[in-house]
């Protein structure tokens, strides 16, 4: 028995939940929309603004909360959407928006570009700042992990692009020797 599976979904006022031949799911809310193919092996049924999902063998336990899972994220996300932040920590390191274009330097001899995907956004409050917006929670993580790829924290100076409340533990230098 799943723990996570077995739990219903609510659906709130103003979101639109369509289950259609072989478990694609298209939700509709507020701020968008989002379809995914689920795996066909579970049930979902939709009755009184819940959503449940039905294992029918006790072999896919993992793959019961998973898909459950998968759709809890797809009501949050046309509701309230996702944000991960980043923060610049080095000399120099900055960020800033031209347009659309989060452009990074980050102690290369140019600077880095990126282009965010329809239905996300990226904003810089501050120049070493960066908070990547979107609804669907796996493409916000990707962009978010995608910059931090940039210029990952180094462990001796903590210097690079870290996730926000992030810890680098930093390793010691070279000893001073005789």
């Amino acid at each position: 028995m799943s723990r996570i599976g077995k739990l219903p979904i609510s659906i709130v006022d103003g979101v639109e939940v369509t289950i259609a031949e072989g478990n694609h799911v298209t939700v509709k809310g507020p701020k968008g929309q989002l379809e995914k193919q689920l795996h066909p092996d579970m049930i979902l049924e939709q009755e009184n603004g819940q959503v449940k999902v039905i294992c029918p063998d006790e072999s896919k336990n993992a793959l019961w909360g998973l898909t459950r899972t998968l759709l809890n994220n797809m009501v949050i996300g046309v509701t309230q959407g996702y944000s991960k932040s980043l923060e610049l920590v080095g000399v120099g390191y900055r960020a800033q928006m031209q347009g659309k274009k989060l452009v990074l330097q980050v102690g290369y001899s140019h600077p880095v570009e990126f282009e965010p995907e329809d239905g996300m956004e990226i904003e810089v409050p501050a120049p070493t700042q960066i908070v990547v917006k979107g609804i669907d929670k796996e493409k916000v993580g990707s962009l978010a992990a995608n910059i931090r790829a940039v210029r990952e924290p180094e462990p001796y100076k903590g210097k690079g692009i870290r996730y926000a409340g992030e810890v680098v533990k930093l390793k010691a230098g070279k000893s001073g020797g005789k």
